[in-house]
């Protein structure tokens, strides 16, 4: 696919003066009305300023306005034989900031989800500790609590393009992933309290986790993890966690995927060797272009994705200021930089962070630019603390090949055409 650029945009700053300076009084090209034309939303009394609104009682639990409808959770039929055992992705492409609304952070189910009331939860602690326990959803709440904001990814996430450019949109390719703030208890604490001296040297030991819900989803997870950042939640973006995510309690693995994060947490076993159940060893391991398959590959690696422009959200208002925005994250630290390319790659412009990266959570990050027409191949390349580097589709491949599905943190690309559409592409 040719590329074809129309010389060399103009400076943000000239543009902005010039635009100033002209007798439009407008941006060109952005559709804003000349001074010189009468608006009417303007000149004429509207409905919204001629009567009362409504009281505070006519929404008890705050929606999202109707204007707003768009911004949803969506489904792919074919991904699954049912939703039962579906992912409603993440409106990542519609959303800015960092955190993710619970209403539209993406669910995945393995039986569906269960509805489980607070007064009928327990949570088991058994296996290798010196007393084993049941903690009932209020014992839970008089721990000392911990608030956390944290990344969820799950390693399906991208996973339609390993062997090219198939789903058209952010959300689609991307919207595995959400971004809250949780508030629960240390996994340490209560590991404490059922006391490890059973367990003798925990260097080699494990707990197995499970869920209440029909598949139980049991994972395997060493001691050291368990031990360092894993939270026992039951808040999530300061209220209860929803349904779809768990209520009322779910495990937090920060930085690792998210098929570990058990929903309905009902059972923690310390073991001295990994469970290796269906969901850690036919499931989410790693296959390798020969057959063979990789296991124990937890880490979510460095990756961003452009949310816009995207296939999604197009660029609507003709040529002069854009502002290129994505997310960024890493399970082994902090996003440090983000750069974009407008080239599919050949070069490279360093993008602002909104806020300094935090461990194991999302950053947002903005490239603001001038657009004057010309056609983008739009890519991110995020870096972490570690020094890690978020590789090409072609590096990937040249290790994993194209018959995958999981742990795909390729740098993606978005082709956007003279009239502001954005499509899925790759670039070699």
């Amino acid at each position: 696919m040719t590329v074809r650029f129309k010389g060399k945009a103009p400076s943000r700053r000239a543009f902005l003066k010039g635009t100033l300076a002209s007798t439009a009084g407008a941006i060109a090209g952005a559709g804003a009305a000349s001074a010189a034309t009468p608006d009417p939303l303007i000149t004429e009394k509207q409905s919204w300023a001629m009567g009362t609104g409504d009281g505070v009682d006519a929404t008890p639990y705050g929606l999202p306005i109707q204007y707003e409808g768009d911004v949803i959770r969506r489904n792919v039929e074919w991904l699954t034989a049912d939703t039962i055992s579906s992912i409603n992705f993440s409106p990542i492409h519609a959303l800015d900031g960092t955190i993710t609304p619970q209403g539209c952070a993406f669910e995945r189910h393995h039986s569906g989800a269960i509805e489980l009331k607070k007064e009928d939860y327990r949570l088991m602690i058994n296996g290798l500790v010196d007393q084993e326990l049941i903690f009932t959803y209020e014992d839970l709440e008089r721990f000392p609590r911990v608030n956390k904001t944290f990344f969820l990814e799950c390693a399906a996430n991208t996973g339609m393009e390993w062997a090219g450019a198939q789903l058209n949109g952010a959300q689609f390719t991307h919207g595995m992933i959400h971004n809250m703030e949780y508030t629960g208890v240390s996994l340490r604490t209560l590991l404490e309290e059922a006391g490890l001296g059973k367990a003798g040297d925990l260097k080699d030991k494990w707990i197995y986790v499970e869920g209440a819900d029909a598949s139980s989803n049991g994972r395997s997870i060493p001691m050291e993890k368990a031990l360092d950042d894993v939270m026992i939640a039951f808040k999530a973006n300061g209220e209860a966690l929803r349904k779809e995510h768990g209520y009322p309690v779910r495990l937090v693995v920060p930085g690792w995927e998210g098929n570990m994060w058990v929903k309905w947490l009902r059972r923690i076993e310390v073991t001295d060797q990994a469970v290796e159940s269906r969901e850690e060893t036919s499931k989410y391991t790693d296959t390798l272009e020969n057959g063979t398959s990789r296991k124990w590959t937890w880490v979510m690696d460095a990756k961003s994705v452009v949310t816009s422009p995207s296939p999604q959200s197009p660029i609507k208002h003709g040529h002069g200021p854009l502002v290129i925005t994505g997310l960024a994250w890493s399970g082994r630290g902090a996003i440090t930089r983000v750069d974009v390319s407008k080239d599919g790659g050949k070069t490279w412009e360093t993008a602002r962070l909104a806020n300094p990266g935090q461990p194991m959570a999302l950053t947002r990050f903005y490239l603001d630019t001038t657009w004057t027409g010309e056609e983008m191949l739009l890519q991110s390349r995020a870096m972490d603390e570690t020094g890690y580097v978020q590789p090409t589709k072609h590096m990937l491949r040249e290790v994993r090949g194209e018959n995958s599905i999981y742990h795909n943190n390729c740098i993606q690309t978005w082709w956007v055409k003279a009239n502001g559409e954005a499509e899925n592409v790759e670039v070699s």
